[in-house]
């Protein structure tokens, strides 16, 4: 099941459902095929880890979890203001997301 997000890595959202309601972070990456993101200091979960190669110090680490994306809502660049995605062709035939409220492409 792919289709098109209105999330993508790197953007800035505000959770807006669930424990972590009105927390903002960055998305450090979006599952697709499970319609998932995790942000960045959002939805911590605890993991109990052996010392291995990757982690010198075993122990009871910290770490962020996925986070369903209908519960995420991105936060406009330009207006600084949560808001829904658009979506918008331009003159040269790409595609770009747009803000709602102030009608501003939100990509770079």
């Amino acid at each position: 099941m792919h289709c098109a997000y209105h999330i993508k890595s790197d953007d800035q959202v505000e959770v807006i459902a669930g424990k972590d309601k009105g927390r903002v972070g960055k998305v450090l990456r979006v599952d697709r095929k499970h319609g998932r993101a995790i942000v960045e200091k959002v939805n911590m979960i605890k993991r109990h880890t052996k010392p291995n190669q990757a982690v010198q110090q075993g122990g009871i680490i910290d770490k962020e979890a996925l986070i369903q994306l209908s519960n995420l809502m991105l936060i406009c660049p330009k207006c600084t203001k949560t808001s829904r995605v658009g979506r918008k062709i331009l003159e040269d035939g790409s595609k770009v997301r747009i803000c709602k409220k102030c009608g501003e492409p939100v990509d770079k």
